[in-house]
């Protein structure tokens, strides 16, 4: 029998085994519609050379929401704790402060008293910090010490339902001296953090002292952003830690508040693996992988990294040149974090300008955050022209680096196309905003708020150009 007979028979008994499995969780019954029909979707299933993966049950399309999780854990992070709501994580301008450890923030009085149960053990630790300021705990200390909380006083979760935190993986073999050092460190200021309501760490199951427990958040967290991909907190999702990476992944993970929701992002067959980026793969294959190593303790040997096929592109121009973007990035990123919209034009203008010219292309990765940063400070600044200017250079190398259904590519076209709709350009603003619509409808889903008011927007270009 020839090996592709043997395949396509194994293919055969795997098919009768998902309609088996289908119909079984059919009878089951006891769990909501919408439940049974994520349970059908997906499946837990060794992964070879990968450990536990996670694969299709069924064929799922392009833009299908595949599974929706809760979180074992989540808090909001230490960048966003004044402007969003602990509660259901919108963003506001303004919001209520909780008056014991005036640290938490809530939309109103109703979010408040929503979010006590898992605010209220936390509240008093971050009280017992005053007069210093609660916000200077790391976001993983806060992160650990709900988990902890949770694991004092065990309930059912539905975070756990394909994989739970026991099972998560730590690493702890594989972790460097170093990095060693500083779960450490950080265990210490846990214990200072939790003085005023935990004292017996002994009270923790097998394997889950505060060490083990900080090196399973660090290979598992998950960051919680907005539809704009703006950081909003850190999550731990236990069943969507089966979920590997791939650097031309299939699926793509989005967030409505802190639930979070897989859906496919091109075609895929009955019993095909499930895959996401662990990373912003806008980098070059090394960088990926060294990423990669550093903070999940894999080489990444996916087909983009084998063949390094983007590379000439992402590092193209004068390497002299473009290492000299590159050494800047981070002194622009930090005056771009402070909000230091002046100081950061003017760096990134120089930078372009006087050592770019055409010496490094805008495909280069180093000039493309460049760019970036440029428009964004343009942005704040109120300078539209120059923004859409510089937004208008990221586009090609964005559709060039980041597949077809990409949210960060959906999202850079939305924010030209805002530009191009507020200066008049109404013919280019309804190609753009076409665009992001398209690739929105698949990352984001057709009902996300974002996608809603893409179609607004569009509606409205084509209102005055007096389109049907």
């Amino acid at each position: 029998m020839t090996s592709c007979t043997l395949r396509a028979e194994h293919q055969s008994r795997d098919q009768v085994q998902v309609q088996v499995q289908v119909r079984e969780q059919e009878e089951r019954g006891g769990v909501s519609c919408t439940r049974c029909m994520m349970d059908r979707r997906v499946e837990r299933f060794s992964s070879p050379g990968k450990g536990h993966g996670l694969r299709a049950l069924v064929p799922l399309r392009a833009g299908e929401l595949v599974f929706m999780a809760e979180p074992y854990a989540h808090i909001v992070s230490k960048q966003a704790m004044k402007t969003t709501c602990e509660k259901c994580f919108a963003r506001k301008e303004t919001l209520l402060r909780c008056s014991r450890c005036k640290t938490a923030h809530y939309c109103n009085a109703a979010c408040q008293r929503k979010a006590w149960s898992e605010h209220k053990r936390e509240c008093k630790c971050l009280r017992s910090l005053l007069p210093r300021i609660p916000g200077t705990v790391n976001d993983s200390v806060r992160l650990v010490a709900r988990v902890i909380f949770r694991l004092l006083d065990p309930k059912p979760s539905a975070a756990e339902e394909l994989y739970s935190l026991v099972e998560l993986e730590s690493h702890i073999s594989d972790i460097s001296m170093d990095k060693m050092e500083g779960l450490k460190e950080l265990c210490t200021m846990l214990l200072l953090y939790l003085k005023e309501e935990v004292n017996d760490m002994s009270q923790l199951p097998p394997n889950l002292d505060p060490i083990n427990l900080f090196a399973r958040v660090t290979c598992n967290c998950f960051t919680i952003s907005d539809g704009e991909l703006k950081e909003a907190g850190v999550g731990l999702y236990p069943s969507m830690s089966l979920l590997n990476h791939d650097c031309e992944p299939n699926c793509v993970v989005m967030f409505q508040g802190i639930q979070l929701h897989l859906r496919a992002i091109r075609d895929i067959k009955a019993l095909e693996e499930l895959t996401i980026s662990y990373i912003d793969v806008m980098m070059p294959s090394e960088d990926r992988k060294r990423c990669l190593q550093e903070q999940y303790h894999f080489l990444c040997q996916c087909v983009r990294c084998a063949t390094a096929d983007k590379d000439a592109d992402m590092l193209a121009g004068d390497e002299v040149v473009w290492r000299r973007f590159s050494d800047a990035i981070h002194c622009m990123e930090k005056l771009q974090s402070e909000c230091q919209w002046d100081e950061l034009l003017g760096g990134c203008q120089a930078l372009l300008g006087d050592f770019g010219g055409t010496a490094v292309p805008d495909s280069n990765v180093y000039t493309l955050r460049l760019l970036d940063m440029a428009m964004d400070a343009c942005i704040n600044l109120g300078l539209w022209e120059r923004a859409l200017e510089y937004g208008t250079r990221t586009l090609q190398p964005y559709g060039l680096y980041y597949s077809e259904a990409h949210p960060a590519r959906a999202v850079q076209l939305m924010r030209v196309g805002k530009l191009q709709h507020y200066l008049g350009q109404l013919e280019e603003a309804r190609f753009t905003l076409g665009q992001a619509c398209d690739i929105m409808k698949v990352t984001h889903g057709c009902e996300h708020s974002l996608t809603y008011e893409l179609r607004r927007m569009l509606d409205e270009c084509q209102a005055e150009l007096g389109c049907d």
